[in-house]
Parts: C-alpha cells; sequence; structure tokens
C-alpha cells in the first residue's frame, strides 16, 4: 500500500517538475543533446561524399529503403526541436518578466558571446534548417541553381536505379550563393552548439568546477569539428570536387 502511495506521490510531482525552471533547462539539455547526436550522425553520412558518387548514392538510397525508420527519426526530431524551441522562448520570457529592468550592461561578464546570442542564434539555425530540409530532402526548387533535382537518377553497381544525391550535391554546392548561405548557417549551428553543449551539461548536473574546463573543451572542440566536417563539402565543390558529375 505504501509503495503504491509512493508510485502516485511520484506520478504527481513529475507534471510539476517538468512545469518548472529545473524541468524545462532538463527538457532543453536532453532534446539538444539528442539534436547534437542527429548533427553528428548525419555528419558522417555527408562525409561520405568523398568515398565517391557509388558510395554516397547507395548510402542514400540504403536509408531511403528503410522509410518507416526514416519517418520515425523525422518525427522525432521535430518533436525535439519544437520542445527545444518552445522551452527556450518560455524560460526566456520568464527571465525577462522577473528581471523587468535590464542589465546596466549588455554584455553580461563571464559570458561568452555564444551564451548571450542563444535566443537569436538559435532561431537563425531554424531557418538554416529549414532551407536545408527543402533543397536536399525535398528537393524544393530552392537552389537557385536551375536543376530539378527529382530528376536526376543514377543507377548503382547492382543495376538499381536511385537518385543521384553525389550529383544533386554538387550542383547545389556548385552555386556560390547557396554554399556561402550553408557554410554561415553550420556557423551558426556550431555557434549555438558550443554554448548549447556547456549548457546542457549544466542542466544535468555533469558541470562542477573540477570538469569546468574539460566541459568547455569538449564543447568547443566538438562545435569546431562539426564546423569543418560540414563545411569541408561546399569548400571542396568550390574548389573543383565532383564537377565532372554535372557533364
Amino acid at each position: 500500500m505504501l509503495r503504491k502511495a509512493g508510485g502516485i506521490e511520484a506520478m504527481k510531482l513529475l507534471p510539476q517538475f517538468f512545469h518548472s525552471s529545473l524541468g524545462k533547462k532538463y527538457i532543453m539539455a536532453i532534446t539538444g543533446l539528442g539534436m547534437l547526436a542527429f548533427v553528428a550522425v548525419h555528419l558522417t553520412g555527408n562525409l561520405q561524399i568523398f568515398l565517391g558518387p557509388e558510395v554516397l548514392d547507395a548510402y542514400a538510397h540504403g536509408l531511403h529503403r528503410a522509410e518507416e525508420l526514416l519517418w520515425v527519426i523525422r518525427v522525432c526530431l521535430l518533436v525535439f526541436i519544437g520542445l527545444h524551441i518552445s522551452m527556450a522562448v518560455v524560460l526566456t520570457l520568464g527571465n525577462r518578466a522577473a528581471r523587468p529592468i535590464p542589465y546596466e550592461r549588455s554584455r553580461l561578464p563571464g559570458a561568452s558571446h555564444a551564451a548571450r546570442t542563444m535566443i537569436w542564434s538559435g532561431s537563425m539555425v531554424a531557418v538554416f534548417v529549414a532551407y536545408h530540409l527543402l533543397h536536399h530532402s525535398a528537393k524544393a526548387q530552392v537552389s537557385l541553381t536551375g536543376h530539378d533535382f527529382a530528376t536526376f537518377q543514377t543507377t548503382l553497381a547492382d543495376g538499381t536505379t536511385c537518385h543521384d544525391v553525389f550529383r544533386m550535391v554538387v550542383a547545389g554546392f556548385s552555386q556560390p550563393v547557396v554554399s556561402v548561405f550553408y557554410i554561415v548557417g553550420v556557423g551558426l549551428l556550431c555557434h549555438h552548439l558550443s554554448h548549447g553543449i556547456e549548457a546542457a551539461f549544466q542542466s544535468l548536473g555533469l558541470r562542477n568546477r573540477v570538469w569546468d574546463a574539460a566541459v568547455r573543451k569538449l564543447a568547443s572542440g566538438a562545435a569546431w569539428l562539426l564546423f569543418v566536417g560540414y563545411a569541408s563539402i561546399p569548400v571542396a565543390v568550390a574548389c573543383g570536387y565532383g564537377r565532372e558529375a554535372l557533364n
């Protein structure tokens, strides 16, 4: 009976916890780390472009054959993004309401530039993600290249006909405006992550004086690795990599 009563009490406390400021920070931390995992895994797939058209196209075809799993990942990612943004807005508005008089100085001591601009970089990242999904996933005509990505087809070594992802990527990044926008967008994403990783560790209680320096280096290092990895693709195309696929 006591165990049942304890379980009921815990069920009552759980909604209260997630409605609290601490609970919202936990949600932001967990969803943020989940999106970080997606960004890292997504990069490992993208970098297969350097292994050649056959490898990248086979990889992309394999993903699209698991369409049900892809939709589960997409829905989870959208839920994570929605929760992350909504919690950020709620916490920001709550902080402003608690302190109606703004700080005398806009530059808070001890706060990094990434920390001070999280809400703005996060908003711009959302715009970039929307464009990127339209460009590469939905194959919408937003790439300024004049190409119809939906018509790009190739044949794999086993005779399977599939979408030519390699050619699509090269065609997209052959347009300088698209490449610059992509690199800026990735830069904003990694700038956002450089503080987001630190904040997630702190919210989850995994950051203290002993680990503070290590967490900062981890956050900065991870952000730079992701930026270099993602930016290397449009830079390589700009230098001529893969252009023969367009002939």
